[in-house]
């Protein structure tokens, strides 16, 4: 069964899964404005173009919904796709407030509907090689992960410098490395510590933060939406480390790891996060596997971040769980 997909709004980010290469039906499309929701539909061949959120979610020959609306949208509106019986793919960060995740996964278990978050940098296969390489103890005891993810946000009417849509460093680019440290620490941190600079429309446009880990493991990392600052991503041991110098994005899909002085160079392959990401989740809504990130993982990373923008407001390190 493949399904039949509704695009809830016409954001740019979605020109990403469009052009994946998933063998995906997207079918219509949804936006405020009709004019551009034709336009987008007729652009990549979409059936159906509605003028509003409603009107999509009304649409009876829409099976599963992705959800790319600004972060203060994303729970409201995949709760209603949920409500009208879609499978609801929610672009991330889900939300800041982790009972916000929790109200929207007891809506899809009450629905019987799949939810999943879009983190699709987890669903490349260098993420579980890395992992394997860790687990394995090639770096030998995991001590401290290093992660980075920032860029210049130019435009002062950028949603990510609205601080009434949920934007900021932390929600747009620093919830990637939130969940690339608890990704490579396989666990959840138990503390975390955040100092952040305001910009914007009172956002956070830059912020480093701390979070520590069971086992004696420490994390940090900084993001942000005032500067070039790349993306990384390093996990380092008694040993050696091993690091991705493309993590979020996998497009070289190269793995150092470094170790006795010397660099092995480990090629996981060309693959497209997105596409996978798709299959993934269709193969949930068939009931062959679970999906990749379950609601543990979102509830998980939305309290991670919850208690990061804590600790920054309250400048106390803040407990996290």
């Amino acid at each position: 069964m493949s399904l039949r997909w509704g695009i809830l709004s016409t954001a740019n980010i979605t020109k990403k899964l469009l052009g994946s290469g998933h063998d995906q039906q997207f079918v219509a499309v949804g936006s405020r404005d009709l004019g551009r929701a034709q336009a987008f539909a007729s652009e990549h061949g979409l059936a159906r173009a509605h003028g509003s959120y409603e009107e999509l979610l009304a649409d009876p020959e829409v099976d599963a919904i992705y959800n790319p609306l600004p972060n203060s949208l994303h729970v409201e509106w995949s709760i209603k796709a949920l409500e009208a019986g879609k499978h609801v793919l929610c672009e991330k960060p889900m939300s800041r407030h982790s009972d916000e995740v929790d109200r929207a996964f007891d809506v899809a278990e009450r629905e019987g509907r799949v939810l999943e978050e879009a983190f699709m940098w987890r669903h490349h296969p260098q993420v579980a090689r890395t992992r394997e390489l860790i687990a394995a103890g090639d770096i030998g005891d995991l001590r401290v992960i290093r992660a980075a993810f920032a860029f210049v946000a130019a435009d002062p009417n950028d949603i990510r410098l609205q601080a009434d849509l949920d934007g900021g460093g932390l929600m747009d680019v620093g919830c990637y490395c939130v969940s690339g440290c608890r990704t490579l620490a396989s666990a959840e941190p138990v503390r975390g510590y955040a100092e952040y600079i305001p910009g914007g429309n009172g956002v956070d446009v830059a912020l480093a933060a701390t979070l520590r880990f069971p086992g004696d493991v420490v994390a940090h990392f900084d993001c942000g939406v005032s500067y070039l600052g790349g993306d990384q991503l390093e996990a380092v041991g008694s040993e050696g480390s091993v690091f991705l110098d493309d993590p979020w994005h996998g497009r070289e899909a190269v793995i150092e790891l470094r170790r006795n002085g010397l660099v092995e160079r480990i090629e996981t392959g060309p693959a497209n996060s997105y596409a996978l990401e798709l299959a993934d989740f269709e193969a949930a809504v068939r009931g062959e596997d679970p999906p990749l990130l379950t609601r543990a993982d979102a509830v998980a990373q939305a309290r991670a971040i919850e208690a990061l923008y804590t600790s920054a407001e309250r400048n106390v390190p803040c407990p996290i769980g």
